[in-house]
C-alpha cells in the first residue's frame, strides 16, 4: 500500500510532535525531582547539623545558615493557618500535574518543575512532620539579613514565580506557540478600512 506524500509530510510531523512532548515531560519530571530531592536533601542536613539553633555563616553577613520551624507558608508568612495553606499547597500540585499534560514548552517546563518541587517539598514537611499531620512545620535554614529564615523549596517557588511572568511577558504559552501580536492589529486595519469606505461614500 503507497502513502501519498502528504501523508508522510504529515505522519512526520506528528512524530516530531510526539518526540517533542516526550522531550518536555522529562525536563518537567528532572527540574521536578531535582529541586524535591536538593530539598529534602538539605532540609534533613539542616535538623542534624544546625540542631542546636545556632547560626553557621556562610557569606559572612551576607548568608547565614540557622535552623527554624515554621509553621506558615513562604517567608514565614501565615503562621496560623497552617491547614490552609496545606490544602493551598495540595491544590498546586494537582493544578501543576494537569497543566503537565498540555506541556509543549521547555521554559514552561522547567518553571513548572520549580513550582512543583517546591510544593511537593514544604507539603511534605507538613504532612510528616510534628506537630501533626497536615499541620507540620516547615524546615527554614537559609538567612538574609533582613529577611525571614527560608529554604531550597522556597528559593525554587519565587523562581517559578519569576519564570511564569517572564514567559507571559514574551507572548510564549503553555504548549509551545507563541501569542501573534499581529492579530491585534486587525481589527483596527479593518475599522480604518471602513471608515475609508464610508467617508468616500458621504463624499
Amino acid at each position: 500500500m503507497q502513502t501519498t506524500p502528504g501523508t508522510s509530510l504529515r505522519d512526520a510531523k506528528t512524530a516530531a510532535r510526539s518526540f517533542a512532548s516526550r522531550r518536555t515531560t522529562l525536563v518537567w519530571l528532572a527540574v521536578t525531582g531535582t529541586v524535591y530531592l536538593l530539598d529534602q536533601a538539605t532540609k534533613e542536613w539542616a535538623t542534624r547539623a544546625l540542631a542546636d539553633g545556632m547560626p553557621r555563616p556562610f557569606l559572612g553577613e551576607w548568608l547565614q545558615f540557622r535552623l527554624t520551624f515554621n509553621p506558615g507558608a513562604a517567608f514565614s508568612l501565615g503562621t496560623g493557618y497552617t491547614i490552609v495553606l496545606t490544602a493551598i499547597a495540595l491544590a498546586v500540585i494537582v493544578v501543576c500535574i494537569k497543566m503537565a499534560g498540555r506541556l509543549g514548552s521547555r521554559g514552561w517546563a522547567v518553571a513548572l518543575g520549580l513550582l512543583l518541587g517546591g510544593a511537593l517539598g514544604n507539603v511534605t514537611d507538613r504532612i510528616l512532620r510534628p506537630p501533626a499531620p497536615l499541620r507540620g512545620h516547615v524546615v527554614d535554614f537559609l538567612e538574609l539579613p533582613n529577611w525571614p529564615v527560608f529554604n531550597f523549596a522556597d528559593v525554587a517557588i519565587c523562581a517559578a514565580a519569576a519564570s511564569f511572568v517572564l514567559l507571559s511577558l514574551r507572548g510564549i504559552r503553555l504548549d509551545g506557540s507563541r501569542e501573534s501580536h499581529d492579530r491585534a492589529a486587525v481589527p483596527l486595519s479593518d475599522g480604518a478600512d471602513a471608515q475609508t469606505t464610508d467617508d468616500s461614500g458621504t463624499a
